[in-house]
C-alpha cells in the first residue's frame, strides 16, 4: 500500500475585497448593481468582525489553514480558483468581475499550492487579455492549471503534478452551465476559453473518460474537478450522482465538485470519494447579508488519503473553517459539530457519516462494500 495524501477545497476567490487587503491590489472601482468600490466589502467585513490589517502579508488569508498544511503535510494542494488574476481592463459584462493582481500571486505561493482547477464562472471576467494574463502569472509561478487555455488542447489538458517514486496526480477540470459558466466561454478550435460541459450525458462521460485514459498510467491518481450546480441549496440531481458515478467507472480516482457556497454531501461509490459541492474556502462575503442558514462563513478543508496503487479512498479528515477579518481560521467546536451534524444528515443518502476525532477534526465513516446502485434522489 502506497498512500498519497491531498488537500481539495472548494471556490478560492482572491479578487475584489481580499485582493484590496494584499500589498498590491488593482483599482478598486467595480461595477455591481449595489457596490462601486471594492474596498466595499472590505468595508462590510471590517463591520461585522472587527478592523483588518492593511496591507496584509502573502500568507495572512490563509491563517490556521498554514497549520493544517504543516501537520498533515499533503503531497498535493488542489483549488478551484474563482478569480482572474491580471490588471486586464476588458471587463465582461456580467454584474460581478473577480480579479487579482498578478503581483499579489505570492498568496498563493505562500500557501504551496500546486494546481489550481479554472474552469469556473469567473476566470473570464476580463476577457481574453485577463484569460492569458492570468495563465502566464500562474506558469511563471509554477502553478500548475487546467480547465482553461487559448487553445481547446490546452484547456482539455489536465495539469500533472509529480509525486514520489514517478507516481503522478493527473487533474482534470470541467465547468458547466449550471455553475453560471456563459456557454459563449467555452473554448473551441478557433478561440480560447474554458472546458465547457455542454451536458452531463453518456457522450461527455465518454469524452472525459477518453482523456482520462490516455493520460492515465499505473501509480497515476486521477482527480476530475468539474464546477457546476448553483450557490445555495443541498439538492444533488440523479442526474448528477450518475454522472460523478460514470466518471469514477470511467477511471477517475477522486471526484471533486464545487461552485454551491457551503458544503453538500459526500459519497464514497467503489471505494472512491465523490465530493459533490465542497464549499467556499475563502471569499470577501463578510458581513453580507441573506442566506444565513447556510452558513456560509463556515468551510472544509479536505485531507483525502488514496492507496496510490489502487486509487481506493483509505481515509477522509475533514477541518471545519471560518472566514473572519478575510482570514481562514479553525471554526469554534460548537460550529465544528454544526457542520458534522450536516455531513451526517447530507451523506444519509449516500450511506456516509462522520465522527469527531482529536481537536474537533471530522473523519468519514462509509460502507467499505461499494453498492453500484444509485441512491434513491
Amino acid at each position: 500500500m502506497n498512500p498519497v495524501t491531498l488537500f481539495l477545497c472548494g471556490d478560492v476567490m482572491t479578487g475584489r475585497g481580499i485582493d484590496q487587503i494584499l500589498p498590491q491590489p488593482c483599482d478598486p472601482a467595480i461595477h455591481e448593481p449595489y457596490m462601486d468600490s471594492a474596498l466595499g466589502y472590505v468595508q462590510l467585513a471590517e463591520e461585522a468582525n472587527g478592523p483588518i490589517p492593511r496591507p496584509v502579508d502573502a500568507s495572512y488569508i490563509w491563517g490556521d489553514a498554514l497549520a493544517e498544511f504543516q501537520r498533515v503535510k499533503p503531497q498535493a494542494r488542489i483549488i478551484n480558483l474563482e478569480t482572474a488574476v491580471t490588471c486586464s481592463e476588458d471587463r465582461m459584462a456580467k454584474g460581478i468581475n473577480y480579479r487579482m493582481n498578478p503581483a499579489n500571486i505570492s498568496c498563493l505561493t505562500a500557501a504551496g499550492i500546486d494546481c489550481c482547477a479554472l474552469a469556473n464562472n469567473h476566470v473570464l471576467d476580463w476577457g481574453m487579455s485577463g484569460l492569458t494574463e492570468t495563465l502566464a502569472t500562474l506558469n511563471a509561478a509554477r502553478i500548475k492549471t487546467a480547465g482553461a487555455g487559448i487553445s481547446e488542447d490546452e484547456a482539455w489538458a489536465p495539469a500533472v503534478l509529480p509525486l514520489a517514486e514517478k507516481r503522478r496526480v493527473i487533474v482534470f477540470s470541467f465547468g458547466t452551465a449550471t455553475s453560471g459558466i456563459p456557454k459563449s466561454w467555452a473554448v473551441t478550435g478557433t478561440k480560447g476559453g474554458v472546458a465547457f460541459l455542454p451536458d452531463l450525458e453518456q457522450h461527455t462521460v465518454q469524452r472525459i473518460a477518453l482523456a482520462v485514459r490516455t493520460h492515465k498510467r499505473p501509480g497515476d491518481l486521477v482527480v476530475v474537478s468539474v464546477h457546476w450546480g448553483g450557490n445555495w441549496g443541498y439538492g444533488i440531481a440523479t442526474d448528477e450522482v450518475r454522472f460523478a458515478h460514470a466518471l469514477i467507472d470511467g477511471g477517475a480516482d477522486l471526484f471533486h465538485g464545487h461552485s454551491s457556497h457551503h458544503p453538500k454531501g459526500v459519497e464514497v461509490f467503489h471505494d472512491r470519494l465523490v465530493v459533490y459541492g465542497c464549499g467556499d474556502f475563502f471569499n470577501d462575503y463578510e458581513g453580507i447579508s441573506g442566506y444565513e442558514a447556510f452558513r456560509g462563513d463556515l468551510g472544509l478543508m479536505y485531507f483525502p488519503t488514496l492507496d496510490a496503487d489502487t486509487g481506493r479512498l483509505l481515509r477522509l479528515e475533514l477541518v471545519a473553517t471560518q472566514m473572519k477579518r478575510m482570514r481562514v481560521q479553525r471554526a469554534s467546536a460548537s460550529d465544528s459539530r454544526w457542520l458534522r451534524a450536516l455531513l451526517d444528515r447530507e451523506g444519509r443518502r449516500f450511506g456516509t457519516s462522520t465522527e469527531m476525532a482529536e481537536d474537533h477534526r471530522i473523519e468519514l465513516q462509509w460502507r467499505k462494500a461499494a453498492d453500484s446502485r444509485l441512491p434513491s434522489p
